[in-house]
């Protein structure tokens, strides 16, 4: 097998409905990493490489005293030693596991996408020998696991989230606040919710953190129904966590609906982009790699 068919087969575990499909969430965490680092060269993301993080490119000011010298013999480039207490990156993984989550038109749902993604993002962070923790809520945090940078962690993480089901009603904003006042060190924040919350409250709470000095990296996960209202029969809609019930014609109401998520949607980026804020817009659809790469470019913009 030469190494384009070797990258096409690992590329395939970017797909969420194969994913969905393997026995084991440590190896759909596994498969889906080695398929993104597999399929990097081969994908729009040039020139991009994972940097591990005893070593950053050498800036003017740092001490030449740590410039590594045998890997500058190797690349010709200045790369600087780092101790791994200046290094080490804590990450925390804060998932929205209420009953909205739970939604799915065809394929896998909102809340299973979301647990591979967490899986996978915390498999790729510990290889890069970074602490991760993850904190599970929903209108009130269910589950709290510290960061650690241990291999041995990954188990316990990805046992928790192989047990998760959507639970109950949504209170986005508290857990973020909670949290933000938690956590004492600078780190990287990542929040994947369905953010279907006030927008308002969940915006501030992101902005609690940056003020805090946390980076901060939101995946807004939706299912293709949701964006795209596509539904052909009238039918009764149940809002999943209130319990209410709707009996309509979609295509009375897909017009307003479709602007109002539009709206939702361009609020998140535009107050995100002000705050400095990193907002990926995902599809429970779209392949993984689009995930990763985002969680990667802002892990590289920490150094």
């Amino acid at each position: 097998m030469n190494e384009n068919s070797n990258i096409a087969s690992y590329r395939r575990f970017l797909k969420p409905d194969v994913v969905s499909k393997l026995s084991g969430i440590e190896i759909k965490a596994r498969l889906v990493v080695e398929g993104f680092i597999a399929g990097l060269h081969k994908s729009p993301y040039h020139g991009f490489s994972v940097e591990f993080a005893e070593h950053r490119q050498y800036m003017p000011g740092d001490s030449i005293r740590n410039i590594d010298w045998k890997v500058y013999a190797k690349s010709d480039r200045y790369f600087v030693k780092e101790f791994e207490e200046e290094t080490n990156l804590k990450a925390y993984i804060l998932l929205d596991t209420s009953a909205s989550m739970g939604y799915k038109s065809n394929g896998i749902h909102k809340l299973e996408y979301s647990s591979y993604l967490s899986a996978a993002l915390a498999y790729l962070m510990l290889k890069q020998r970074d602490s991760v923790g993850l904190v599970v809520f929903d209108e009130h945090i269910r589950k709290y696991l510290p960061p650690k940078s241990t291999m041995s962690h990954l188990h316990n993480l990805l046992k928790e989230l192989d047990k998760l089901n959507p639970s109950r009603t949504t209170d986005i904003s508290l857990t973020l606040h909670e949290m933000a006042e938690r956590i004492k060190r600078r780190g990287l924040i990542i929040v994947i919710s369905d953010l279907l919350d006030d927008p308002d409250l969940i915006i501030n709470g992101l902005k609690h953190f940056r003020h805090k000095k946390h980076e901060v990296l939101v995946f807004h996960i939706l299912d293709s129904r949701e964006r795209d209202f596509g539904f052909t029969r009238e039918a009764v809609f149940k809002d999943l966590e209130t319990g209410e019930e709707i009996l309509t014609s979609p295509w009375q109401i897909r017009k307003d609906y479709k602007e109002k998520l539009s709206q939702i949607i361009k609020r998140y980026t535009l107050q995100c982009r002000e705050s400095i804020i990193d907002y990926v817009l995902l599809d429970t659809s779209v392949p993984y790699d689009i995930a990763l790469f985002s969680y990667l470019s802002k892990r590289k913009r920490l150094f």
